[in-house]
């Protein structure tokens, strides 16, 4: 587990959760997207996984955790983590896989409930 900042335990404890998803949550208001704790650093930790939008589309869910958009303030961040503060990047898969702020997908975990639906998003099968 690479650990970077100080809720990286935060992180990896809700990723590691089998979290059943509240009744109010629709897929057809989720999207599979790539996320990624910045921490203070230019690249970290790093799904790719299915995210659920708010009704409203100005929060998103993924495992127990809630984002909200930092509405262009953020550095090399366009979310933060609700409960922790955290900076996350967060935006749909590129077909290329290059997701990572410089390029490449070193590191990038797939969830296995969307790894078939992923690949063919982006041109793998």
């Amino acid at each position: 587990m690479l650990s970077i900042g100080r809720h990286a335990n935060h992180w990896q404890g809700k990723l590691d959760q089998n979290l059943t998803l509240p009744k109010n949550f629709k897929s057809s208001r989720s999207r599979i997207m790539y996320i990624e704790q910045k921490s203070g650093a230019l690249e970290g930790p790093a799904r790719i996984g299915r995210v659920y939008l708010s009704k409203s589309g100005k929060s998103l869910y993924y495992r127990g955790l809630t984002f909200q958009s930092l509405k262009g303030a953020g550095f090399k961040s366009n979310y933060f983590e609700l409960e922790t503060g955290e900076d996350y990047w967060i935006s749909g898969p590129r077909k290329d896989r290059n997701d990572r702020l410089y390029g490449g997908n070193k590191g990038v975990e797939v969830d296995l409930d969307v790894e078939a639906e992923y690949s063919a998003l982006i041109g793998l099968r």
